[in-house]
């Protein structure tokens, strides 16, 4: 079976320019999948630099990068920026997931 590897919108790549430019930094956005969580799993989204091992996706002249772990829990999910009442955030659209936690950032598959 073929999986896709994540997708991102022009949305999250135009936040990830404003903070950057904000910072004066150039760094990417990194979204990992870590063990942990009220659900199983939970998402990382961190500030870093590539690593060797990083599946790498541009747009807009900004980086978002996956590592080799994270990927296969990653696969086909959209990675988006969504400004709401509650706040403003990073978020995942993960088709892999089988339930999620209210948090948004706590998944089980």
């Amino acid at each position: 079976m073929l999986t896709l590897p994540p997708t991102v919108t022009e949305r999250a790549f135009v936040r990830i320019g404003e903070i950057n430019a904000a910072s004066g930094e150039a760094k990417a956005l990194r979204v990992a999948v870590e063990g942990g969580g009220c659900s199983g799993f939970q998402y990382e989204i961190t500030l870093d630099d590539p690593a060797e091992d990083d599946m790498v996706l541009e747009g807009n002249g900004q980086k978002v990068v996956v590592d080799s772990v994270s990927l296969p829990f990653l696969a086909d999910a959209v990675i988006d920026f969504t400004e709401e009442l509650i706040g403003a955030r990073f978020t995942i659209e993960n088709p892999n997931a089988t339930s999620s936690c209210g948090c948004g950032t706590s998944f089980s598959m």
